[in-house]
């Protein structure tokens, strides 16, 4: 890919960025471009180097606040017609609690798995209590003579401290789901305030 392909690229790929972004982000690529073919190298070698394009678009819609691309977004190209204002105004009622209700949803349904995910943890420090608790047990039992019942403590001291570790890492694989679902999310929102369509 050349040069002016790449950037014409990141051009379409940032359309819903403020025009002196989109700007700055384009120099900054040109530039590194240049730096490296200043190094030796061809200009494709130059670009391939740099990354995918679609990868670095979707890195800097990452890293750009939803609430800049909604501003962007919502800012009038062209005046308003008065129509426009008036048939907003007639369907406030409608399009207004139908807005409120999906925001409401979302966020019950974020707020529900996150209740989940914090039940879980709990879950497991209760294990790893019950574990320690168990072997703290079985020691005591050991000192007034009841080796039966230490025996038994420290096998459930045992089975969970167990439990508690398998617990741990399932917990921890399943809070960084979470977490890199909520990343893919937010960079879905921006993609479709800016619009971008993948080639």
């Amino acid at each position: 890919m050349t040069k002016q392909e790449f950037l014409e690229r990141l051009r379409r790929g940032l359309q819903g960025l403020p025009q002196e972004d989109i700007e700055e982000r384009l120099t900054f690529y040109s530039e590194m471009i240049d730096d490296r073919m200043e190094e030796g190298l061809s200009e494709e070698e130059a670009v391939a180097e740099i990354g995918n394009v679609w990868e670095i678009i979707s890195q800097i819609l990452a890293d750009t606040p939803l609430t800049k691309l909604v501003k962007e977004k919502i800012r009038p190209k062209s005046p308003v017609k008065p129509w426009v204002i008036v048939l907003l105004i007639l369907g406030f009622p409608l399009w207004f609690p139908l807005l409120v209700a999906i925001v409401a949803i979302v966020l019950s349904v974020y707020v529900a798995v996150l209740a989940v995910m914090i039940t879980l943890w709990a879950a497991v420090v209760v294990t790893a209590a019950s574990a320690l608790w168990g072997i703290i047990s079985a020691a005591y039992f050991l000192t007034i003579g009841k080796g039966l019942s230490a025996l038994s403590t420290l096998a459930v001291g045992f089975l969970c401290a167990g439990l508690a570790i398998f617990m741990f890492f399932a917990c921890l694989a399943a809070t960084k789901g979470i977490f890199w679902l909520t990343k893919k999310a937010a960079v879905g929102l921006k993609h479709m305030f800016v619009g971008k369509e993948k080639e």
